[in-house]
């Protein structure tokens, strides 16, 4: 059973629209991933990880972190701050694989 108490109840009510778009937003984007990486993985018979699953990871990581940043918690902007990089970093290096600097 879900407790709502006059804190939580007073937080929901005073968060504008626009938020709660940026975080389920974020939220959407970000799960999609799971589902983009099976489809691809099923459609080549093997494990496969298509750029786009880097490109919503990040796209989801950076929404999930504005609404991080604007709710003020620190352990929600840690963790999407370093899952963040970690999407940027792969996103370089494949496109460095694919200019040809990694042989």
């Amino acid at each position: 059973m879900l407790v709502a108490t006059t804190a939580t109840a007073a937080a929901i009510s005073s968060t504008p629209w626009y938020w709660w778009v940026i975080g389920f937003g974020g939220q959407i984007v970000f799960a999609s991933r799971f589902w983009v990486q099976w489809l691809a993985s099923e459609r080549a018979k093997r494990s496969v990880m298509p750029i786009s699953f880097w490109y919503l990871s990040l796209i989801g990581g950076l929404l999930s972190l504005s609404y991080a940043v604007y709710r003020w918690d620190p352990v929600f902007v840690l963790g999407q701050v370093t899952g963040t990089f970690i999407y940027a970093r792969n996103l370089a290096l494949i496109r460095q694989a694919q200019k040809g600097g990694v042989g």
